[in-house]
């Protein structure tokens, strides 16, 4: 449940409800907008007694929380929120817009492609040095080196940085090199390892599992969040339908959804849902017309070539185009974005 204090609600209240609730063994999380403080419960409702609450000082209503996840909800934090990544941030206001290749395959290479999605607007240096491959046989990576290439290019460039994570060992390597790291859509759902990406303290990129549902993928942040890491962007990458024309379904509707559900930042990844460069360009607009707060998009200075995923990354120029004619979808919405 959470409790809605009334408009400008002194500190004293607040905190003498907070005293209340956490000494009946529950946890207290709060929300303070410019004038609504919200109070929310995290623990057996049970244990408190709600007509009590009630005639605390300040306290103008109790609304019951049906939904599993809590600390992701609107309801427990109703003002978006912006995740700090290095020197860029994602949230309200902006399109951030991460790229780079699906895997690092050399430094040169990483150097090359890092330099030209700065150029074209990108923020954020996208790059795999763990690659969770369907075949066995494919590139999985280059791990530790990897990351090593990633700090490097982001040093050189002032690009924040982001990387997948596949298990403790890579998030324990990852905190040395870069800024965010990735849970991706096969370990949606490894608890363990959201449990540890909390307990990182960087940023952490949650992207939606292949058939998961938007309530499940909300309860995985909500693993992630309680280990006390609020910093937590949510990745709509395209799900598992019938349709074999593109690589997944991207569910664009997730976006508008999203927004009523949770306060977390909101990217979209055309790339991997579409499976074809081709597509990249149309359902990247798409996905900033209807909100989404920023993109991660592959990039790579030789796709025919590329060791991971070729067929949906754009080349240099492709990607340049693409930014060029993101303006005009931003500003429809009133988002900045600088090419």
């Amino acid at each position: 449940m959470i409790i809605v204090m009334k408009p400008h609600a002194s500190e004293k209240s607040i905190q003498a409800v907070a005293k209340y609730i956490e000494e009946n063994g529950l946890q207290v999380h709060l929300s303070q907008g410019e004038e609504v403080t919200i109070i929310g419960l995290v623990g057996d409702k049970s244990k408190l007694s709600t007509e009590t609450l009630t005639i605390f000082k300040d306290v103008d209503r109790i609304v019951p929380i049906t939904e599993s996840y809590k600390l992701a909800n609107r309801k427990f934090h109703s003002e978006p929120t912006t995740v700090k990544v290095g020197s860029t941030s994602i949230g309200p206001g902006n399109l951030t817009i991460m790229a780079g290749p699906c895997a690092v395959e050399t430094n040169d290479q990483l150097m090359c492609i890092a330099k030209a999605v700065k150029t074209a607007g990108a923020t954020i240096l996208r790059g795999g040095a763990y690659k969770p491959r369907t075949s066995p046989y494919s590139f999985q990576g280059l791990e530790e080196e990897g990351l090593k290439y990633m700090q490097e290019a982001g040093i050189a460039t002032g690009l924040a940085t982001i990387c997948e994570v596949v298990s403790s060992d890579a998030i324990e390597a990852a905190v040395k090199y870069v800024d965010m790291i990735q849970i991706g859509a096969r370990n949606m759902q490894n608890f363990i390892l959201l449990k540890e990406a909390g307990q990182s303290g960087l940023p952490v990129l949650l992207k939606r599992g292949l058939c998961a549902t938007i309530d499940e993928w909300l309860n995985a942040a909500e693993y992630i969040i309680a280990e006390g890491n609020p910093n937590v962007v949510l990745c709509e990458r395209g799900i598992r339908t019938f349709e074999t024309a593109t690589r997944n379904t991207l569910d664009l509707s997730a976006v508008p959804v999203l927004r009523q559900k949770t306060h977390l930042p909101i990217i979209v990844d055309p790339s991997h849902s579409t499976g074809s460069y081709k597509y990249v360009p149309p359902m990247a607009k798409a996905a900033v017309a209807c909100d989404a707060d920023g993109l991660m998009i592959e990039v790579h200075n030789d796709p025919a070539h590329a060791l991971s995923d070729g067929p949906q990354s754009l080349n240099f120029q492709k990607f340049a185009d693409l930014t060029d004619e993101l303006a005009p979808f931003c500003s429809l919405i009133g988002r900045t974005f600088k090419s």
